[in-house]
């Protein structure tokens, strides 16, 4: 991350702040710290305003912290729990302190009231720094693009190797290792393998259970690669061709994401790029057979804003990267599930899934 790009992310922070009504912001959730900083241990806060600009943790991380933060920020060490030097790097007289609510709990926002003076009042916020996070930069926008396409690769090498005859778990086990190897950190989440009527579970975990022929396998995996997350789902068939319903479901799936991808674009509503799937999905049927949101946003994290669903209120905006993966589900027999990832510009999507989306049939 260049000087320029996270000096301007805590910039672009402290403009918030007027219109929040705090004088500065006390972050604590560490991936908002690692976004705002550079910073990627497990225990550091960062005070963030007008006037300071500062990073705190222990010794433990004193020395990472010097290669990592940016040089913008006062770095400061302190014991373990950090709260005893937030103080020293407030600015002088009364101040209206914001904490992140989502990140603090019960016990360290008393700990930190005793610990601070009365002149600083504690103003509960939520949702700044993700707020700033919904737009990715071009090098997140690289680093996501680059967990992707080593995400792709591992699932090319995993199908190439059959399916058929192997465990679920033996399979999950198998992709997260080539992921590794095609260089990633780790999976960017659980890794779902679930086959026949295990894969109308959307969130069906990988069991003991042996693939066998004919029958659906929906695969969601993603890598993680500097910090930043890839998400894709593919539904491959073992063994043979499907039959006349399963290749229809298939079908209206693939229908629904790509008119997904098409009403993807800066200035459409969340709800708008959600309905353009659902509605062909409830048209033929299915509606009760596709019970969640067309896609989320991804990032530093596997799940953040904007969602597509038809409850957000989010407006999409150039620089948004999120999923478009519809799904029907039909309980006791088979699911369906097809997933991209895309970056929202202004003329429209920029897909980074590489992987085919014509239905793949695999031994």
């Amino acid at each position: 991350m260049s000087l320029t790009q996270q000096t301007g992310r805590a910039d672009r922070l402290s403009a918030l702040l007027p219109e929040a009504e705090v004088d500065a912001l006390l972050v604590t959730g560490l991936v908002n710290v690692r976004y705002l900083t550079g910073y990627t241990g497990d225990n550091g806060l960062a005070v963030i305003g007008p006037e300071t600009r500062a990073f705190i943790t222990d010794f433990r991380y004193v020395e990472q912290a010097a290669e990592e933060v940016d040089s913008s920020f006062e770095r400061r060490q302190a014991q373990l729990e950090l709260v005893d030097a937030i103080e020293a790097v407030l600015p002088g007289g009364p101040l209206r302190l914001g904490f992140e609510s989502s990140h603090v709990s019960v016990r360290d926002h008393g700990r930190l009231r005793s610990e601070l003076p009365a002149r600083v009042e504690l103003v509960p916020l939520d949702g700044l720094v993700e707020q700033l996070r919904t737009v990715k930069d071009t090098d997140e926008v690289t680093r996501i693009e680059e967990a992707a396409k080593l995400a792709d690769g591992a699932f090319t090498e995993l199908v190439q190797g059959g399916l058929s005859g192997r465990s679920e778990r033996e399979l999950a086990f198998a992709l997260e290792v080539n992921m590794h190897r095609q260089g990633a950190s780790a999976a960017s989440f659980e890794i779902i393998i679930a086959s026949g009527p295990h894969g109308a579970l959307p969130h069906g975990m990988p069991r003991d259970v042996e693939v066998t022929p004919g029958q659906f396998v929906v695969i969601d995996w993603g890598a993680r690669f500097d910090g930043y997350c890839s998400d894709c789902t593919r539904t491959v068939y073992v063994g043979g061709e499907p039959g006349p319903e399963e290749q229809e479901v298939y079908d209206l799936v693939l229908t629904a994401q790509l008119a997904g991808l098409e009403a993807i674009r800066a200035g459409a509503s969340a709800r708008e790029v959600d309905a353009a799937a659902r509605g062909l999905i409830e048209a033929a049927g299915h509606g009760e057979h596709f019970g969640h949101s067309l896609g989320h946003g991804v990032g530093l994290e596997i799940h953040e804003a904007p969602r597509l669903s038809q409850r957000s209120d989010a407006t999409l905006e150039a620089g948004n990267v999120v999923t478009d993966e519809p799904g029907i589900y039909l309980p006791g027999r088979f699911g369906v599930r097809i997933e991209d990832l895309v970056v929202v510009t202004d003329e429209g999507p920029q897909i980074l899934t590489s992987v085919t989306k014509e239905l793949m049939t695999v031994d």
